[in-house]
């Protein structure tokens, strides 16, 4: 994902029948024609979630695949990150997190399907696109378009990744679980700029994947002319209207966007659960075959991995599972539900007649009809006003902006907007493990800036300034831009009024001069050009300029994204003024030099293992310090639940635990003030990512998800590297559980309440009736059943895990409720 209009390939597959192991022992034949995904011999209609391998650790794996498939998908998609895998030409890394072969069997293991999105350009808000820098930095190469050295490069990845997955037998031709594989991504919405070349490089693309005879069929998202046999797919909140070039292709969707990513300074985009029930829904209705979630488990950012610039280290998501492992409910729970519906009925919408209604005003029924039955679809799109519609003399009324299907066309089974399912409020707990888990014990010691602040050595010189990603070549976030400017008295620009301009990339920039600090700055998410100037005492004679150039990942989206300048594209200018008078002299072409880095992390201070990290200071521990590291230990939390790290007070910078980096950090960027709604947010309407945000005037990100497999049972680790100042007073490790657990159902249904893992400790609410209210503020409606609902609610449920409620009369006792009210069942309970 990147700009806000633009639709980013990413891929989620829902098939609609359970897969068992047995699939896998023999060769899978799948093909496809103009109605859905055939997979040996019969048509399926699929549903597919979004799992990127990288993003969560390898013993997350099984839970979030097994989560996966319990939430009713059919198959886990994953990009293929080049930069992970080959961050040094010829030089490559499968393992740990990174060991692609033991997540895609991971999921065999489990009785999914995969969809491999080799790319191997994947954009996901991934540093540079997924592409790795070198490929920036090899003469004669242009990325993306018809260019021999690129496209050299490009072959010998993807051949390497096909190869490694048929010497497994990991395609479905071979008895494996891959089924679809995907070269290029989203290159139809950039593809203009690069004219003939362009189309010459997406004509090559699809050559050189068929050559490879993989025996799955290939797919390109976001390509309206992708030529045969690839199959062009949709991206993007809503689907239904898409139309394949191909009428012997199938319609598939290959990212329905669960929520959006948040970048730093951005507020929390949130996407209701109606809403994505409705698009899937409303894509299935209209023929859709294949559907695949944008993330349904979303993750984590480690290290540098984050792009953009400007991606935050936590990409949720919004997604049905979120960061940590947790089932997002009623989110999870809702669309289960719809995948269980339309899993009931994939023979009837693979394989029937086609009839569709149209009762104006964006009203529509769809019925699938076969020999052996009809199933329907009753879909309003409309945003503000329920409908009747009139189906085979039934009357049927269905609420704004949603789909009810019938699977006997007769019964309704399952409406979009109303939700059935528990909503979950997760908390922070503290942590046990410590006897003062809010005071840690820190020591200290300071970034060595000497050697580049006041010597000026590097160890790179040249007589122009550099795009960073030549000169640092993506090992890491920090290069310094060092010069000397000689003044004499007689300098034409030589004054008392001086200023130092630099015209940056939007990225942060720290500037001293002559040993002194001159002052720090950064633009917004977005902006790719950013003017520093500040006024200057410089003296006669040597004057040492020293600028260092912090960038939050690289930029991953866009026409030619990879000449987006990272770094200072200048030019540095000193300004003089006398009087009205003003006189530049351009620094630009002045001998440079460079260092790449800083000192702590060159000696890997944040390693257990390095010989240089010693000499740290427990005494006069500094806060509000730029360049400061700091390091305590602490005890893992007690228990099993998600470990996340409260940098609450600091400012910027990055943290290891245990020497695993758990990503960048800042806390100190603030989310806008404005823009945010206390109340809930409505479903109904055409869904971006600007509709429903929360978390406004408070921290980007406070919190930070710590695997615990990068834990010790005992003693652990801390190291921070505070690049602007804070004060770790107030960093702690707490765990994540589910607070409370809230749902409704109508008489004739039931109620499932689970506090994941936990008992129910207590019932805070219960009624039956008409209640009223939100989680965490229901009261008793008008009216109520005769048995005291709480009671019945507390004997059922408190201290079990799980408990299951018959909606009745008979449980409940009659209403005094009008007619017109349809008894409902209200309970909140605490975990």
């Amino acid at each position: 994902m990147g700009s806000f209009s633009r639709f980013n390939c990413r891929a989620l597959l829902f098939c609609f029948s359970l897969l068992t192991l047995n699939l896998f022992v023999s060769a899978t034949v799948v093909s496809h024609d103009g109605r859905a995904i055939t997979i040996d011999g019969k048509r399926r209609v699929l549903i597919s979630g979004s799992i990127h391998y990288p993003r969560s650790t390898a013993e997350m794996w099984p839970d979030l695949i097994k989560k996966s498939k319990e939430g009713g998908l059919d198959a886990i998609e994953t990009y293929v990150f080049w930069n992970a895998h080959e961050p040094t030409r010829r030089q490559y890394d499968f393992s740990g997190n990174l060991d692609l072969v033991r997540f895609i069997k991971t999921v065999q293991a489990e009785g999914l399907y995969v969809v491999l999105r080799i790319g191997p350009y994947v954009c996901a808000e991934w540093n540079y696109g997924g592409f790795p820098v070198w490929l920036h930095n090899m003469p004669g190469i242009e990325l993306r378009t018809a260019n021999d050295v690129f496209m050299n490069e490009m072959q010998n990845f993807t051949t390497l990744i096909v190869d490694m997955m048929r010497q497994e037998n990991l395609f479905a031709s071979q008895g494996g679980p891959i089924i679809i594989a995907q070269i290029e991504n989203e290159y139809g919405n950039v593809m203009s700029p690069y004219g003939a070349a362009g189309k010459a490089y997406l004509d090559w693309c699809a050559s050189m994947a068929d050559s490879l005879h993989v025996g799955v069929p290939w797919i390109m998202c976001q390509q309206s002319d992708a030529p045969k046999p690839m199959i062009n797919t949709c991206n993007g909140w809503y689907c239904d209207s898409f139309t394949p070039n191909n009428p012997n292709s199938p319609k598939m969707w290959t990212e329905n966007w669960t929520g959006w990513f948040k970048s730093w300074g951005g507020k929390d985009p949130h996407r209701t659960a109606e809403d994505v029930a409705f698009s899937v829904a409303r894509f299935f209705q209209t023929g859709g075959t294949f559907q695949n979630y944008y993330m349904y488990h979303g993750g984590t950012n480690f290290g540098r991995t984050a792009g953009g610039p400007y991606i935050t280290t936590s990409y949720d998501y919004d997604a049905p599972l979120d960061e940590f492992g947790n089932l997002n409910q009623p989110k999870w729970g809702h669309l289960k539900q719809l995948h269980e519906v339309l899993h009931s009925i994939e023979e009837t919408i693979t394989h029937g007649n086609i009839t569709t209604i149209d009762y104006h005003k964006s009203v529509t029924a769809t019925i699938y009809a076969t020999e052996k039955g009809s199933s329907c679809f009753l879909g309003n799109a409309n945003s503000t006003s329920d409908a009747t519609i009139d189906l085979h003399g039934t009357k049927y009324t269905v609420p704004a902006w949603s789909v009810s299907i019938l699977p006997d066309c007769q019964n309704v089974a399952y409406n979009t907007a109303k939700v059935k399912t528990q909503t979950s409020v997760m908390i922070k707990k503290k942590n046990q493990a410590e006897d003062e888990p809010s005071s840690l014990k820190w020591s200290w010691r300071p970034e060595n800036t000497d050697r580049t602040v006041i010597l000026g050595k590097g160890r790179i010189q040249t007589s122009q300034l550099l795009d960073q990603k030549a000169a640092a070549n993506d090992v890491s976030d920090y290069l310094w831009y060092m010069t000397s400017v000689h003044l004499k008295k007689d300098d034409p620009i030589w004054s008392r009024d001086m200023s130092l301009r630099v015209n940056g990339s939007g990225q942060i920039l720290h500037a001293y001069v002559n040993g002194k600090y001159l002052g720090s700055q950064w633009a917004k998410y977005g902006v790719f050009s950013d003017v520093f100037e500040k006024n200057i005492k410089l003296k006669l004679g040597h004057n040492l300029i020293s600028l260092l150039s912090s960038t939050v990942g690289l930029a991953n989206y866009g026409p030619k994204f990879d000449l987006i300048q990272a770094g200072i594209p200048g030019p540095v200018e000193l300004v003089g003024r006398k009087g009205d008078e003003s006189i530049i002299k351009d620094l630009s072409a002045h001998k440079w030099s460079y260092k790449v880095g800083l000192h702590g992390l060159e000696n890997k201070l944040y390693s257990l293992d390095s010989p240089q990290a010693s000499k740290w200071q427990e005494h006069d521990l500094p806060t509000n310090r730029m360049m400061t590291w700091y390091k305590t230990t602490f005890k893992a939390p007690l228990g099993k639940d998600p470990v996340v790290l409260d940098m609450d007070g600091m400012g910027k910078g990055v943290a290891w635990v245990n020497g695993h980096s758990i990503g960048r950090y800042w806390p100190s960027f603030v989310a806008e003030e404005d823009g945010c709604s206390i109340e809930a947010c409505d479903y109904r309407g055409p869904y971006d990512n600007n509709k429903c945000v929360t978390n406004c005037g408070k921290p980007t990100q406070r919190w930070y998800h710590v695997p615990r497999s990068f834990m010790e049972n005992d003693v652990n680790t801390l190291i921070l590297f505070e690049e602007f100042g804070g004060n770790p007073a107030r960093v702690n490790f707490q765990t994540i559980i589910v607070g409370s657990v809230s749902g409704s159902s109508i008489e004739g249904d039931t109620i499932e309440l689970s506090c994941q893992g936990q008992p129910i400790s207590a019932i805070e609410f219960a009624s039956f009736g008409d209640p009223q209210g939100t989680t965490g503020s229901f009261v008793k409606g008008t009216c109520e059943g005769s048995k005291d609902a709480l009671s019945i609610i507390q004997k059922a449920c408190v201290g079990k895990e799980t408990c299951k409620i018959e909606v009745s009369k008979d449980v409940f006792g009659s209403t005094n409720c009008d007619s017109s009210i349809v008894n409902t069942l209200t309970v909140e309970a605490l975990c």
